[in-house]
């Protein structure tokens, strides 16, 4: 009788440890991928900015997975990871943390611009990288993106008192040191020529304070797709022939930057052909819209390798800020905007 059973149970065990051996290596095969992780903002409850008939948190979606299938469809060995694929709301830090948790290779957070007047003729893309604000608009883009923290129930406890509002609390960048500033300027100029060619207007490549960029381990972006404050600019990327345009300039540059990448990782011996042209969806080319195209606006989408110091009087005041955000300066990476567990 025992004799019959272990003859039963051999089989059985080396079956399993034979399973195991040959589902190891395409585990780890998969977990060697490539991985984008495709962020489309708002969502659920947080409409995001509001146009004409329209809500930011629609044309950030639609972009997203429209850019998520081009990866999946001609870049195979890339794994996508989207935040949110379908309309919920997602937590900041939770979207950094998805991106993390997958030891993603990029990051890419879609978004849409606005400003107060709705009748605005203002219009343009822009990327965005991490780092100090320049200007007093590049400050309030990242102001508005930022102020959704405050729709989150334990956000004082989560960004450590961080007030979206207040410029003071930006002053943290401007000690901010980025080990993939480099490649992430890379990826936002290519984001930007690619606009340029797809006729859109170009507002150049910029730096701001970005929670969502902070809190990620990997070269990231903001793209700003354009101004849904402008009823024309609005139209043009809520329509599928507008989302798809954006959705290809995007791909169109993570391709080849995706190319740049190995090349310098090949020692620049690795010939890369650039891609150029990106076949549209049957579903677009049926319904192409004459959108009046913006007129071309030059602009240098050349952005410094290292965060910008804030020229800032060396005053009694300034003196104490910088010694109470003078603990950001310290690792890790992910805590600067999070309490510790047990402080």
């Amino acid at each position: 009788m025992k004799t019959t059973r272990f003859n039963i149970l051999y089989p059985i065990i080396g079956a399993f440890l034979l399973a195991l051996f040959f589902q190891a290596p395409a585990s780890a095969g998969n977990d060697n991928r490539f991985t984008l992780v495709i962020d489309a903002g708002h969502g659920g409850h947080d409409p995001g900015a509001i146009g004409r008939n329209v809500k930011e948190k629609n044309i950030n979606l639609k972009v997203a997975l429209k850019l998520g299938r081009l990866v999946e469809q001609n870049l195979p060995d890339v794994r996508v990871v989207y935040t949110r694929d379908r309309d919920v709301f997602i937590p900041l830090h939770r979207r950094a943390e998805i991106a993390n948790n997958v030891k993603a290779d990029l990051f890419v957070s879609i978004h849409t611009n606005s400003l107060a007047s709705r009748n605005s003729r203002v219009s343009g893309a822009e990327t965005y990288t991490l780092g100090l604000h320049r200007t007093q608009e590049n400050l309030e883009v990242a102001q508005k993106e930022n102020s959704v923290i405050l729709i989150e129930d334990d956000y004082k406890q989560q960004y450590a008192g961080f007030n979206p509002n207040s410029a003071e609390s930006y002053i943290i960048f401007e000690f901010l040191q980025d080990k993939y500033m480099a490649q992430s300027v890379s990826l936002a100029q290519l984001v930007q020529r690619q606009f340029r060619n797809n006729g859109r207007q170009d507002k150049g490549v910029h730096q701001a304070g970005f929670l969502v960029l902070r809190e990620t381990s990997m070269p990231s972006i903001l793209v700003e797709l354009g101004y849904i404050t402008n009823p024309t600019e609005a139209s043009f990327l809520i329509s599928e022939n507008g989302s798809a345009t954006m959705a290809r300039s995007i791909y169109t540059a993570i391709a080849n930057y995706r190319n740049q990448q190995r090349n310098v990782r090949s020692g620049g011996n690795r010939e890369t052909t650039p891609v150029t042209n990106i076949p549209a969806d049957e579903t677009d080319s049926a319904s192409r819209e004459a959108i009046p195209e913006a007129p071309a606006v030059p602009a240098d989408t050349r952005a410094p390798q290292t965060a910008p110091r804030c020229n800032r009087p060396d005053t009694r005041r300034n003196r104490k800020l910088r010694a109470r955000y003078s603990r950001f300066r310290l690792p890790p990476r992910r805590g600067y905007f999070r309490k510790e567990a047990g402080n």
